[in-house]
């Protein structure tokens, strides 16, 4: 069940809020908890077992590391929480990844193949994962104590609205929230406004986008003329911003909906001056992650050598790279990040900062834009070919006149990406995301929202299924 659906939006939301508001306050969390195990069941019923069973185990451990006063048992029970959880991920996630390659080393060398049955990859299972170390490490680190009650820990990880792609909500964030938050009528409301924000995002710029990148994608790429090249990597490029976005906007709504506050998850990335700055713009929870939970261990940029600084950098973005994804493509989209961050170190910042603001953020758009054809081609022999397309400088007439939907969604995202940077940008996004309104502002902001919920729900009926990106993460 995803968010973009007639199901979820006419009978699953409505239902699940209508029993949300009338329980009282010791059953909202059940209630919230049974709607999550319900929708995850919908997606995935097979791993539903193996999430509780994992998720109760680590409560236990954890609980028993918190009442440990020796450090090497903290430190023992700390590796045995972040082992179980690292393992089912590398298992569910990397294991069909290293026997395919295995595979194909023995077949070079002319040995028999290890015989293996594919394993399925759980919805989400990165999410969870990453979420089950947040807890385990912040009450290791004693910023937080653990929670009392087990079905509340299961409601954290399982938590319906982020669980599946994020944000990535740390244990810290919001575990106070948990336990005990503040629901007021302002919020459901602006959540409603933040949840159709998102819908629009989805459905009506980044489905009607992927509809023609999809078709370009299918082409023969050896015959592809460079034009069509750059028109579905920077459509694609567009596609996932708005795809991803509008996620995690449906996400924060329906968090705001029932008084959690989720962080936000992105910050205008397109409109960053360098690979650095797009990083603490583009998937903010993420990079959160991996800087406190893998760059800080690593020594981060408190170094004794500036190899060792670039070598961290680089490591952590390889890292994060094959987190997208369980392919050599997806090994060099993290190593592409990763070297530009280490360039930038070197020298690179500096002439960007000389060349200009538009300068600095065509050129960081575009290393962004090649850095897409390894996040969405499958294979590293297409992923070249189709960068030999992109600079044949085969540039040809497109058809414009028999896509002019796709010509104007491309143009509106263009400017909705770019905008942001220009005073009037800023002003207008203030606008369209400000909070704490009026009784008048309030109602003016939900007829609009309602307004393009309709437009969206009647594009959704013509448009088919259409999942989000990151689900397969």
């Amino acid at each position: 069940m995803v968010f973009s659906s007639i199901i979820f939006i006419f009978y699953f939301l409505p239902v699940f809020l209508l029993l949300y508001y009338l329980a009282g306050k010791k059953l909202k969390n059940w209630v919230l908890l049974f709607a999550s195990i319900i929708f995850y069941l919908w997606g995935a019923p097979e791993f539903v077992l193996f999430l509780l069973g994992s998720t109760i185990s680590n409560f236990y451990i954890v609980r028993l590391m918190d009442r440990q006063t020796s450090p090497i048992n903290r430190r023992l029970l700390l590796s045995l929480s972040v082992t179980i959880n690292l393992s089912l991920l590398i298992y569910f996630k990397y294991a069909n990844f290293f026997i395919d390659n295995i595979n194909f080393i023995l077949s070079t060398l002319n040995i028999n193949t290890v015989s293996w049955v594919k394993v399925i990859l759980p919805i989400g299972i990165s999410f969870y994962t990453f979420q089950s170390i947040t807890y385990t490490v912040d009450v290791y680190r004693k910023v937080h104590k653990p929670l009392n009650e087990l079905h509340n820990f299961i409601l954290y990880i399982m938590m319906f609205p982020q669980m599946i792609a994020g944000p990535i909500v740390r244990f810290i964030d919001i575990a106070d929230q948990i336990e005990k938050r503040k629901e007021r009528i302002e919020d459901y409301i602006s959540g409603f406004i933040r949840f159709v924000i998102g819908l629009s995002k989805k459905v009506l710029i980044a489905d009607v986008l992927a509809y023609e990148v999809d078709k370009i994608m299918l082409m023969d790429y050896a015959t592809m003329s460079s034009t069509t090249a750059w028109i579905g990597i920077v459509g694609f490029t567009f596609q996932i911003y708005f795809d991803f976005s509008g996620y995690s906007d449906m996400a924060i709504g329906l968090g705001k909906m029932m008084g959690f506050k989720f962080p936000e998850n992105f910050n205008n990335p397109y409109i960053a001056r360098s690979v650095t700055e797009f990083w603490r713009r583009w998937h903010i929870t993420f990079s959160v992650f991996m800087r406190n939970y893998l760059y800080y261990p690593l020594g981060g940029s408190r170094v004794s050598t500036n190899r060792r600084l670039y070598f961290n950098l680089w490591f952590v973005f390889l890292v994060s790279g094959l987190w997208h994804g369980a392919s050599w493509n997806f090994v060099i989209y993290g190593a592409f990040h990763g070297t530009f961050l280490v360039l930038e170190r070197l020298f690179l910042l500096k002439i960007l900062d000389r060349i200009g603001k538009i300068p600095s953020i065509l050129i960081t758009f575009i290393i962004i834009v090649l850095a897409r054809v390894f996040f969405r081609i499958e294979t590293l022999d297409d992923a070249i070919i189709y960068f030999q397309r992109l600079f044949d400088f085969d540039f040809v007439a497109f058809e414009w006149h028999t896509k002019l939907h796709f010509l104007f969604i491309m143009i509106l995202a263009a400017v909705i990406s770019f905008i942001p940077s220009t005073k009037l940008g800023v002003k207008a996004e203030t606008i369209i995301y400000k909070e704490n309104l009026s009784v008048k502002g309030y109602i003016t902001y939900s007829m609009v929202a309602v307004i393009f919920l309709l437009y969206s729900v009647a594009s959704l009926t013509g448009s088919g299924f259409s999942p989000f990106i990151y689900f397969r993460f």
